[in-house]
């Protein structure tokens, strides 16, 4: 799946948040959280969905999720 949407972002926009849905599944909680940063960045409307959105649970202690959150203003 991954490497889909790598080809696809050649050819086209690919929302940061599909791919950090992705890699938080994979385990991979560091690009995840690269991926949700990015998504931030580019003020992707799915992070409204990051304190409730149960497969980001596993992200929940990280210092970088906490943060995030707080910029999303998610963090009461």
């Amino acid at each position: 799946m991954i490497e889909e949407l790598e080809q696809r972002s050649l050819r086209g926009y690919v929302e940061p948040y599909y791919l950090a849905l992705i890699y938080v599944g994979m385990g991979d909680r560091e690009q995840a959280l690269d991926e949700l940063e990015q998504a931030y960045a580019a003020k992707c409307q799915w992070l409204t969905f990051l304190k409730v959105e149960r497969i980001f649970d596993p992200l929940r202690s990280d210092p970088r999720f906490i943060e995030l959150l707080k910029k999303v203003h998610l963090d009461k």
